[in-house]
């Protein structure tokens, strides 16, 4: 809705105050969009495909940078690649450059890392902070919540479509208080206990120690935002 792809039954989307269906143009031009999906034009080159995508935004004369961009996304050796000849990461890449080369203020992120490589999700990930330094703002859709309590500063948990909780990263773990004692056995079983503070620990130690467990491996887990998503769900953790 909020990129033009199909409309709403009711209610309004706005990208910086501009309606997209009222102001579609100016709601474009405000906002790049990487979807999940990989689509791409098989018969042009990355540097063609970015070239003409900048077209679309009436811009030309774009390469510095378009260069610039596929530099910071590791795609300048494939610049003169047809894109049927690329790897779906490198696809991928290509998808979060063609997001970019109208420099848009707002960046919609549709799970940006789903099969890509760790090496370039790093790199992805260190080129959207310094974006988002540079005034853009970036909204993540993801279903890795390591990711979205580690790149996001306010978030929005969704259950069946429906918005659970919106606040800050900071606001939603402070929901969840103390720390989990994670203990494994011998047997490889594991037993967890939620402890108010670390001041707890040596008696919850002693009253596995009494029950008869024999501790093979012990590990103390800050709150994180998977548990905060299992409380609001509803779901047993």
């Amino acid at each position: 809705m909020v990129a033009g792809l199909t409309r709403a039954d009711a209610g309004a989307a706005r990208v910086l105050g501009s309606d997209v269906v009222a102001d579609y143009r100016r709601a474009r031009r405000l906002l790049g969009v990487v979807p999940q999906e990989l689509v791409f034009d098989p018969f042009f080159s990355v540097r063609e495909t970015l070239r003409i995508q900048s077209g679309y935004f009436g811009i030309r004369n774009n390469d510095a940078w378009i260069d610039e961009v596929m530099h910071h996304l590791d795609l300048a050796s494939k610049a003169d690649v047809n894109m049927r000849a690329l790897s779906g990461g490198m696809k991928r890449r290509v998808l979060v450059a063609q997001a970019l080369v109208h420099k848009p203020p707002v960046i919609v992120l549709d799970e940006p890392t789903a099969g890509v490589d760790v090496e370039l999700r790093q790199g992805l990930w260190q080129f959207v902070r310094r974006l988002n330094r540079d005034g853009h703002t970036i909204v993540l859709t993801t279903h890795y919540l390591e990711e979205a309590e580690q790149h996001c500063t306010r978030l929005a948990l969704l259950k069946a479509g429906r918005v659970v909780a919106l606040d800050t990263t900071r606001n939603l773990l402070a929901t969840l208080s103390g720390v989990e004692l994670v203990a494994r056995g011998h047997d490889g079983e594991l037993t967890r206990i939620r402890l108010k503070d670390y001041g707890e620990l040596e008696a919850a130690l002693a009253r596995l120690r009494g029950a008869g467990v024999e501790i093979h491996e012990i590990a103390l887990q800050p709150p994180d935002l998977e548990e905060v998503f299992l409380r609001l769900t509803g779901k047993p953790s």
